[in-house]
């Protein structure tokens, strides 16, 4: 008798202790709830869920909830979702009761024509297969220290395949079809020559697809199509648009207006003209001149 008294007296005690715990439990729930903005959630369906961190922030749910931050202070400044681009900040500003304003649409680009046709190998790395290792090991297998290595760790960060290494060139291309500009590709380039930029008119590009900041004889040394900071873009630009620092040429898209003038006078074949239509004079030139016929 008295060790079923022991067991009552163990399981009332336990049970009012629990239920002792569920209430304090209620009561701190209740005094520390955090009420969500019921705005939060209609913003993030506005969002693609790519959670690709281009934005600036951790994902769609830490945007929505900066987005719904900015629209009760009375602006959207700095604030946007680059892979939903207009469309989606569209949505987001009707949600929101206030105006997003458009941006400019944004490409990734690679600033390095260092193919393997134009940087010799001049040592053969042996481990672990990724750009961000190569590049804590040296300069890789070719001579030039600020080139693409190749390994394809902007692949890998790419969502959604729109960057892809040539296995014969071994460059990264960009397909500005599937590119959102996120900015992961950027991000994973331990070597900086991913760039965004102005997807432009008619998708037209004019940059310096080159990253190189060695002297001219030594830039020339490891790539057939290094900038040598010469000077010679930046003399001829009649709008401004081209300094030279650290012994490499940088094209400043917001002056630039794609006049090509600075194409034609590298002699290095540096500047990437991206989206022309070719000239005649070329098509002319790769053309096979039919055989005449023998007049009679």
């Amino acid at each position: 008798m008295n060790e079923m008294n022991y067991i009552v007296v163990a399981v009332l005690t336990l049970g009012g202790v629990a239920l002792l715990a569920a209430v304090v439990l209620y009561i701190v729930s209740r005094r520390f709830a955090v009420k969500e903005d019921p705005r939060v959630k209609d913003v993030q369906e506005c969002l693609p869920g790519a959670n690709c961190g281009g934005c600036g922030f951790a994902g769609c749910a830490a945007l929505a909830e900066a987005l719904v931050k900015g629209a009760d202070k009375g602006s959207l400044d700095g604030l946007r979702c680059p892979v939903g681009g207009d469309e989606a900040m569209g949505k987001i500003a009707d949600v929101l009761g206030i105006a997003a304003q458009a941006a400019e649409p944004m490409v990734a680009v690679v600033r390095c024509n260092g193919s393997c046709d134009k940087r010799g190998k001049v040592a053969v790395y042996e481990g672990l297969h990724t750009c961000a290792a190569v590049n804590a090991a040296g300069a890789g297998e070719s001579g030039c220290g600020y080139g693409c290595l190749g390994c394809g760790d902007c692949e890998a960060a790419c969502a959604f395949g729109g960057i892809k290494v040539n296995k014969e060139t071994g460059v990264p291309q960009i397909d500005t079809t599937l590119c959102t500009a996120c900015g992961s590709c950027v991000k994973a380039c331990p070597r900086h020559i991913i760039e965004l930029r102005p997807r432009g008119v008619k998708e037209r590009r004019v940059y310096v697809a080159c990253r190189n900041q060695d002297r001219g004889p030594a830039a020339m040394k490891v790539c057939d199509t290094a900038c040598i900071g010469c000077g010679k873009c930046a003399k001829e630009c009649p709008f401004g648009a081209i300094v030279i620092e650290n012994n490499v040429a940088y094209i400043d898209y917001t002056k630039c207006r794609l006049c090509r003038k600075c194409v034609n006078v590298c002699p290095r074949k540096a500047i990437s003209a991206v989206g022309f239509p070719t000239p005649k004079t070329q098509v002319a030139a790769t053309q096979t001149p039919e055989a005449q016929t023998p007049e009679a």
